[in-house]
């Protein structure tokens, strides 16, 4: 038989097999370095039978291997589900002197004899190595197992250890957000209790203001206590004195009543029909032709009468005669000097009869060129010196209804504004005053009240919508140059202004038409010169005022009959020229001695009309 050499071949005899060399088993877990050369070096002696009794009762680990023992490594905190703790084996501890490594048994003798092979025994010392190697192997493949094991906690260890870190990071990163959120909130603190200290301050300012005001409330009481029986004697003394107003109130209506019917018996006893005379001054142009007005004579001290002195030559021209006289007397007679303003005072009290309810006609008459217009409209509405009478007479209804108003009345107006052209009516206030041409007609068939249907009514409720009116009819009526006037009126105007008046605590209303016209001038057709188109307007106006003196004429007689209807100009007057409505006419003189004659025709139409007696007229009220 061969023998066996450390890391030699081992010769077999026929029929046995053939012992690879073992390599050299590593191991990471510290062992004895005796035992590891004992077990390199092949089989030893058989242990004596004591010691093999005690590795027969040895644990159940393997052979030269110590016991391991269990580590837990806890498991690194973070988000989400909790982890188990890992376990790892370590092997017990020794001590100093064998540098931590475990004591590794005797090896067993191989085949289980219990004493060394002779060195004839191959076969058995084959099996013996058999043997040792299986064990070898068992124990390599143990070992090598431990070791992968132990590779696998120590990964588990450090992914455990990258977890903790990775997690004590974040939680650095928590701590610092955390400190910073801390210290925000410790400011806030800090801001919080400044505020609460003002919060503080202000509660005991406010404290004090409400014990403050607590005073004054009890105070207030007090005098609110004083003050209701104060309040209760002044409701006494309200009363009363709502009595006493009621009782004045009563006595303020029964004066009113009784100041409208004296003032109406005044009107009366002046006469329902007032003629008033008016002489025009000279203008610049006319004074260097006259020097003078000798014909015209006015009393002193009597503002009533006018004189027109006239020489009277002696036909062969020898002898002179005295000088002819011809005295009119009349209501008021106003001297070229007399202004606007003094005209209309003495009218004032007429337009006051409008808002008592009655119909109020003013009219102007006279030759051209006497100063009709001037008188009715004057040369400017919007001057307050030179005002008309018709702005003034608008004035003063507004005027006079913002008075009445304090005594529960209360009143509407309503304008209109037309033009009598060639026997036309035509409306001055209508976008074409020469379309179409109007009518007059009855109120109803039971009254004798007239009207104009389509004629434009336009409701007012101030003085300045007035003026505004009588522009557009000023810029709208026919006027034309003659040789007699350069601005002659070529129609008669009139304007009328209706007044509706309610009393709703009294339930009295009352209603009536203040009437204002401005005629055309009469003309000699000698003098004017008209021709054409001038002509028939010359024609058409005399014949108006013809028929406007047969009806005072026939008035003047008491005649049963009076023509009206002679021209639209007295069929359109008819209420007021026949004792419905108080009336009074201006007769307008011009100052020229050439216009002699017809100044003379002017003032005996007027005598006429001042000799008219006419019924008395009623108020409109209900």
């Amino acid at each position: 038989m061969a023998a066996v050499g450390s890391g030699g071949s081992v010769g077999a005899a026929p029929g046995m097999a053939v012992v690879a060399p073992l390599p050299a088993l590593t191991s990471r877990l510290p062992v004895r370095r005796a035992a590891a050369k004992r077990a390199a070096s092949g089989p030893q002696p058989a242990a004596p039978e004591q010691k093999r009794a005690r590795s027969g009762t040895a644990s159940s680990q393997p052979p030269g291997r110590a016991p391991l023992r269990a580590l837990s490594v806890p498991a690194a905190p973070g988000p989400g589900p909790p982890r188990k703790a890992l376990t790892v084996t370590a092997a017990p501890r020794t001590g100093k002197g064998n540098c931590g490594a475990a004591p590794v048994p005797a090896e067993a003798p191989v085949g289980g004899a219990h004493r060394r092979r002779a060195a004839w025994d191959l076969k058995g010392q084959l099996s013996d190595l058999r043997a040792a190697l299986g064990n070898q192997k068992e124990k390599a493949q143990r070992l090598d197992g431990e070791n992968r094991q132990l590779r696998e906690q120590l990964r588990e260890l450090q992914e455990a250890l990258q977890e903790r870190e990775r997690r004590v990071e974040e939680l650095d990163g928590c701590v610092s957000t955390l400190s910073t959120e801390l210290e925000k909130h410790r400011q806030e603190s800090e801001l919080r209790g400044q505020q609460l200290e003002e919060l503080r301050e202000a509660d005991r300012e406010l404290s004090a203001r409400l014990e403050a005001a607590e005073a004054q409330l009890h105070q207030t009481k007090a005098a609110l206590a004083q003050s209701d029986s104060e309040v209760a004697e002044l409701r006494l003394r309200a009363e009363s004195q709502a009595r006493r107003l009621r009782e004045q109130e009563e006595l303020q209506h029964a004066l009113e009543m009784e100041r409208r019917r004296l003032h109406n018996l005044v009107q009366e006893l002046k006469g329902n029909i007032r003629v008033f005379c008016r002489v025009r001054p000279l203008l610049a142009a006319e004074k260097e032709k006259q020097k003078g007005m000798e014909h015209l004579h006015f009393p002193p001290q009597d503002n009533k009468t006018l004189v027109l002195l006239r020489e009277e030559e002696s036909h062969i021209g020898r002898e002179r005669k005295e000088d002819l006289k011809y005295d009119f007397s009349f209501d008021r007679v106003f001297r070229p000097s007399a202004s606007q303003e003094e005209v209309f005072e003495e009218i004032s009290l007429l337009v006051q009869s409008a808002l008592d309810g009655y119909h109020v006609c003013i009219f102007a008459y006279g030759q051209t060129g006497s100063g009709k217009t001037y008188t009715m409209e004057g040369p400017d509405a919007l001057d307050p010196e030179r005002r008309g009478m018709i702005p003034r007479a608008v004035r003063q209804v507004f005027q006079g209804a913002q008075e009445l108003a304090e005594k529960g009345w209360q009143y509407r107006f309503s304008a209109s504004f037309l033009e009598i052209y060639n026997e036309s009516l035509r409306d001055l206030l209508g976008a074409r005053p020469e379309c179409g041409e109007l009518e007059i007609r009855r109120v109803s068939s039971a009254s004798e009240e007239l009207h104009v249907p389509n004629l434009r009514r336009i409701p007012v409720a101030s003085e300045d919508e007035v003026l505004q009116l009588l522009q557009t009819a000023t810029a709208n009526r026919s006027v034309a140059r003659t040789a007699l006037n350069d601005h002659s009126s070529r129609s008669h105007s009139i304007f009328q202004l209706r007044i509706d008046g309610t009393n709703a605590a009294r339930e009295l209303r009352c209603s009536s038409v203040l009437s204002l016209v401005d005629l055309a001038g009469s003309e000699r057709l000698d003098k004017s010169q008209s021709q054409g188109k001038r002509l028939r307007e010359t024609q058409s106006i005399n014949t108006s005022l013809s028929s406007l003196g047969l009806v005072i004429m026939a008035l003047a007689k008491k005649e049963p009959h009076i023509p009206y209807r002679n021209s639209k100009l007295t069929y359109l007057l008819q209420n007021s020229l026949g004792g419905n409505a108080k009336m009074l006419m201006f007769v307008n003189i011009s100052p020229l001695e050439e216009n002699f004659s017809e100044s003379l025709n002017s003032l005996r139409f007027a005598s006429k009309v001042n000799e008219c007696v006419v019924g008395t007229a009623h108020a409109n009220r209900k």
